[in-house]
């Protein structure tokens, strides 16, 4: 989470920080970010409406309250009307490439030296709510997989391991012990 914390700090523009941060708070790929509409962030019930999914599938994902936070600095600057994140014209979305770019150069100047890219925020949003205790059906269902499988290969990259898990009798109460 720390390594994510830098590479957004290192974003310098207010727009292109958000569109990463929106990334990373609801596990968005990034084409479904860039296609956002305004109308699409829900701040009462905290979700982002995916209307242009995988497969063209629709689905709720989380929103943060930090990422709501930076969207309404970001909307009372720029004031977009109809795409979240519009580009050159305005009646476009923003360009995927110029994102990416973004983040190499952020990844760069934060000193990950391990590979990253844009859809590495979406693998630690996974990642991230795994470790979190978030089971795996709700981040399937986020996330927009059709499968478990597809979701369970997150299972290999979180650091919970066996040694950190608690057998249920070791919850119980102490049980009264029989005089053998």
């Amino acid at each position: 989470m720390e390594e994510v914390r830098q590479v957004l700090a290192c974003v310098r523009t207010l727009k292109h920080r958000s569109v990463l941060t929106t990334i990373y708070s609801g596990g968005l790929r990034l084409q479904e970010a860039l296609a956002l509409r305004v109308a699409d962030i829900d701040s009462e019930r905290m979700l982002i409406r995916v209307r242009q999914g995988k497969g063209q599938k629709e689905r709720y994902t989380l929103l943060s309250q930090v990422a709501l936070q930076l969207l309404r600095q970001y909307w009372s600057y720029e004031r977009p009307s109809d795409w979240l994140f519009p580009g050159r014209p305005s009646d476009r979305p923003l360009s995927p490439s110029s994102i990416q770019r973004v983040m190499q150069r952020a990844v760069q100047e934060a000193g990950i030296s391990k590979p990253a890219h844009v859809h590495t925020l979406r693998h630690c949003f996974a990642t991230h709510l795994l470790e979190s205790g978030v089971d795996l059906y709700h981040i399937q269902k986020m996330m927009g997989h059709g499968h478990a499988s597809t979701t369970a290969i997150y299972l290999h990259v979180t650091r919970r391991g066996l040694s950190e898990l608690v057998s249920p009798m070791d919850q119980w109460e102490a049980l009264e012990q029989p005089a053998f």
